[in-house]
């Protein structure tokens, strides 16, 4: 793989709708978690000389509508070659600064990622009088705010690959194109991809053909939506799914844990997905935080997740499985379910580690 919500958490009514984003934005807002954009992450997975950093500052026109994006290009890759791209949706609250550490681990290996940044559903949430904050969030869920994500990563893709943007566009390889994103973002890419619901005898869905491939880490599930399999029968693309045992949302009410993440891995029909599930953690430590999930163990799966994403991408594109094989060895210590083993495991097989296989 070198260089070679709306209709997210649910597209239902605007009722159920808030209810899976206040649930998804309240868990950023618990004890112990910032609600200050957290420092960028030194280049430990990467070399900072490999990766060079392009902020867009993009309006949408057509919904007068700021996207602001970040792109982390390869610097290093071959004159000529062509560069996969990523496109990433950061979670409630975040910004197109976050997950840094994923992207200067992808670029610095040759595959560009662009962080797009969703207004109405970033920062912005956090900041003003601390008293309307439950306000502001049932704002940002809203359904015409969680339909503006999936036209937000289709309007940055449009812009990426226009030739008046920069030297990129011609440089992307369009047929190895990835959807990404963490939390609330995940729900966003399965939508870029082809998740949708049935309303009125119609399907409602903005899923982008252009998307060879899916990264999603702590997929939230698809509240109000008890069929699984209708909402995501159009994702036909390889899916990677990340999670952890301690992957929860502690919300009264609205509690998910690392069930919901695994039932969207199994909902999905096609066979080419994977999943990994690490052993502990947090829902935040997939975040640019550095100690949410416990010290010890959040760079292990920041730097396990980063590499894991590009050994699956080898394996997709290029069919080359060592890069798989290599990451379970070397990653068996710290988790719950490799890639390749069933994920219809019982509570207490989840909290142990399961030996990695293979198919």
């Amino acid at each position: 793989m070198r260089s070679s919500g709306g209709l997210a958490p649910a597209c239902a009514s605007p009722r159920r709708l808030a209810v899976a984003c206040l649930a998804l934005m309240l868990a950023a807002a618990l004890p112990g978690l910032s609600r200050a954009q957290p420092p960028e992450l030194p280049p430990t997975l990467s070399n900072e000389l490999a990766v060079r950093i392009v902020d867009f500052d993009w309006v949408d026109a057509a919904r007068a509508r700021p996207v602001p994006a970040r792109l982390y290009w390869p610097n290093d890759s071959a004159p000529g070659a062509r560069v996969p791209l990523v496109v990433f949706s950061h979670g409630m609250g975040g910004s197109r600064r976050g997950y840094s550490y994923l992207a200067r681990h992808f670029a610095a290996r040759g595959v560009a990622s662009l962080h797009v940044q969703h207004a109405g559903s970033d920062t912005s949430v956090w900041a003003g009088n601390p008293l309307l904050l439950v306000q502001r969030l049932q704002t940002a869920a809203h359904e015409s705010e969680a339909l503006s994500r999936g036209l937000d990563i289709r309007f940055a893709l449009d812009r990426i690959l226009a030739s008046g943007t920069g030297p990129y566009a011609a440089r992307i390889d369009r047929s190895r194109i990835v959807a990404a994103g963490h939390s609330y973002g995940a729900n966003t890419a399965l939508v870029a991809v082809g998740a949708g619901v049935m309303r009125e005898g119609r399907r409602i869905e903005a899923k982008d053909g252009r998307f060879a491939a899916a990264i999603l880490i702590s997929s939230p599930p698809f509240y109000g939506e008890p069929d699984l399999s209708s909402v995501l029968d159009n994702v036909t693309v390889p899916t990677l799914h990340v999670t952890a045992t301690e992957d929860v949302i502690r919300i009264p009410g609205y509690y998910s844990g690392p069930a919901d993440r695994l039932a969207i891995y199994n909902a999905i029909a096609t066979p080419r997905k994977a999943i990994a599930v690490f052993n502990g953690g947090s829902h935040s430590m997939f975040t640019d935080r550095t100690s949410t999930g416990g010290r010890d163990l959040n760079p292990k799966v920041k730097a396990a997740t980063a590499e894991l994403a590009l050994a699956f991408l080898d394996q997709i594109f290029d069919g080359d499985r060592a890069a798989m094989v290599h990451w379970n060895a070397k990653w068996q210590p710290i988790l719950a379910l490799a890639p390749g083993v069933s994920p219809h495991l019982s509570a207490a097989a989840r909290a142990r580690p399961a030996h990695a296989v293979q198919r």
